[in-house]
């Protein structure tokens, strides 16, 4: 499976984040073709060394990574990632990798 990790930084106003973030943008995300799962962290997101300057981490999952790259170029992603502007100011960290069960 291929992964989109999204990263996102503490925002000045928590509630306004979650609130734009699961009724509004997890709502487009979930339009993307192709997306297989969506999680999302519950509670803080820590590192190993004790807090981190995330709020929320999102893990969306596809097939494939050609998948994930095909998706990547919808309308339906092109909306999503306009969106991050509308509430992700304080920043997002993208990542996206191919996986594997060992």
């Amino acid at each position: 499976m291929a992964k989109l990790i999204a990263l996102y930084k503490t925002p000045a106003d928590r509630n306004a984040f979650d609130a734009h973030y699961f009724d509004k943008h997890v709502p487009l995300a979930k339009s993307i073709p192709g997306l297989r799962r969506y999680e999302v962290s519950v509670g803080p997101v820590a590192s190993a060394k004790g807090e981190s300057p995330y709020a929320l981490a999102a893990i969306l999952s596809f097939d494939s990574f050609e998948s994930l790259q095909q998706a990547m170029g919808t309308p339906e992603a092109a909306a999503t990632t306009a969106d991050l502007q509308n509430f992700a100011q304080a920043g997002v960290e993208l990542l996206v990798f191919d996986s594997k069960d060992v």
